[in-house]
């Protein structure tokens, strides 16, 4: 049993049965009750870390299967509905940008982009981390993943070009010369990128599909419209903002173009492969921007791309086959999305949102918007996962919002940004994070220091000039 924490497990265990126990509330559903006891104990157990969360998940569609919440007195509906979420079409779309995002490895495009921009801007430690970010954000729309696109992509040049310049992992005494600055950079501005796109991280379209629950339509163009000015505000202002706070020791990186044109030039002109990737992606960002016209939704744009690749033999079966993350991302993703969203049809959403609502229901929609926003901001520090945290409290933070008369547009796409700039505060707040912080250029104490003050900037570019954007292209 080496996957599975047994003392976290038995934690896990009791408060699900606590949970199951204490009747269901005035106004609920014992069904609604009961699943809610099997998700809230779900999620407990993947911030324990109880198990992996793939198992954690299989074991709660046992379980909803077991105890029939879902269909009581209908074994066969009730394993139909407890695999509702495989059906689902957002699921396909994190599962398919994950494939596509595999072309961009493979072929090693991803890595082409990534040197083309430090040749143009890296004559400067600050130009370096523009460089970088400049890559993350072309690559951003296509690659779900930002732990793939920051971890398999970003992070090995920035390591590489830190060591270059005698910033080594094992020499504490050089760390501050390059590697610190680059490594807190590099990994601020993927979270930054993650925000700006429906594809950009693996979260937000579940925000999408939650949003969805509740009246609200958000398309692939629609969230990039609304993230765009404060996105691109904040690639802007949190390299210089570092370079103040944070600074290197090292002003001027001369030698990087250098090396990043030496790189290029290994690697010898574009292959037939990263012609045919970057064919795909043209097709795909054209299908994404201009689909809705066409009636063509994002999750169809996903498998007009993949199959792209596979026709060219950019990909292959075994490469969709082999691509783990996305089949364990399915799974989860498919077993949240399913309980997150037959509690709402159960009517537990709305009755939380009502309860709470009675609580501040005095406050008026311009003060309850900052303090439901600052909350789901900063319970961040509790969450290991961006995922666990959407499933567990965007829904419901949304409804509340709603319920107390925050524009739904306005709120759904605020609390989409978080879920992916909430990451900066710790050391495990998001995917990326654990490769960044692994490099052992930052400790802990000035990676959550540096964190809580970025997260503040990020708070008042995205709430501030976010807001008031949204409020200039007519979201609300």
């Amino acid at each position: 049993m080496k996957e599975v924490n047994i003392r976290n497990a038995g934690i896990t265990l009791v408060i699900a049965i606590i949970l199951w126990l204490i009747p269901a509330p005035e106004g609920v559903k014992v069904e609604a009750w009961h699943l809610f006891a099997i998700f809230a104990s779900t999620i407990i157990g993947i911030i324990l870390k109880a198990a992996p969360m793939g198992t954690m998940c299989m074991l709660a569609i046992a379980c909803t299967a077991l105890t029939q919440v879902l269909a009581p007195g209908n074994a066969s509906a009730s394993i139909v509905k407890s695999l509702s979420g495989f059906g689902d079409k957002v699921i396909w779309l994190i599962g398919i940008s994950f494939f596509i995002a595999r072309g961009f490895i493979k072929t090693g495009l991803g890595d082409r982009i990534a040197f083309i921009f430090i040749r143009l801007f890296g004559k400067s430690s600050l130009g370096l981390a523009y460089g970088l970010g400049l890559a993350d954000l072309c690559l951003a729309p296509a690659i779900p993943s930002n732990t793939a696109r920051g971890g398999g992509i970003i992070y090995p040049i920035m390591k590489s070009m830190a060591m270059n310049f005698g910033s080594v992992p094992d020499q504490v005494a050089t760390h501050r010369k390059l590697g610190s600055y680059l490594t807190l950079t590099s990994y601020y501005m993927n979270l930054i990128t993650s925000s700006m796109f429906l594809t950009g991280t693996a979260s937000n379209p579940m925000c999408q599909k939650f949003a969805a629950d509740l009246g609200i339509d958000i398309s692939w163009m629609s969230w990039a419209a609304a993230g765009i000015v404060p996105g691109l505000l904040a690639l802007f202002l949190i390299p210089l903002v570092m370079y103040k706070i944070y600074p290197p020791e090292l002003k001027r990186t001369g030698d990087a173009p250098k090396m990043a044109a030496d790189k290029l030039r290994q690697m010898g002109p574009m292959k037939v492969t990263e012609w045919l990737m970057l064919f795909a992606f043209a097709v795909l960002l054209s299908l994404w921007i201009f689909g809705d016209k066409l009636s063509i939704d994002a999750t169809t744009t996903a498998f007009v791309g993949l199959s792209i690749l596979l026709l060219t033999s950019v990909l292959t079966w075994e490469d969709i086959k082999s691509e783990k993350g996305a089949w364990d991302t399915i799974v989860w993703f498919a077993v949240l999305v399913m309980m997150a969203s037959s509690l709402n049809e159960l009517g537990f959403m709305s009755w939380f949102s009502e309860l709470v609502r009675k609580e501040i229901g005095t406050l008026s929609w311009s003060i309850a918007f900052p303090v439901i926003v600052l909350v789901y901001f900063f319970s961040h520090y509790i969450f290991a996962s961006a995922t666990a945290h959407v499933a567990a409290m965007y829904a419901a933070l949304l409804g509340v919002g709603v319920s107390l008369g925050i524009p739904g547009m306005l709120l759904a796409m605020m609390l989409g940004f978080m879920g992916s700039i909430y990451g900066v505060l710790t050391h495990y707040g998001h995917g990326p994070a654990p490769v960044f912080f692994g490099s052992g250029y930052v400790e802990l104490k000035s990676w959550w220091i540096n964190g809580l003050m970025i997260g503040i900037v990020l708070l008042v570019i995205y709430m501030g000039v976010g807001g008031l954007w949204m409020k200039v292209i007519g979201y609300y």
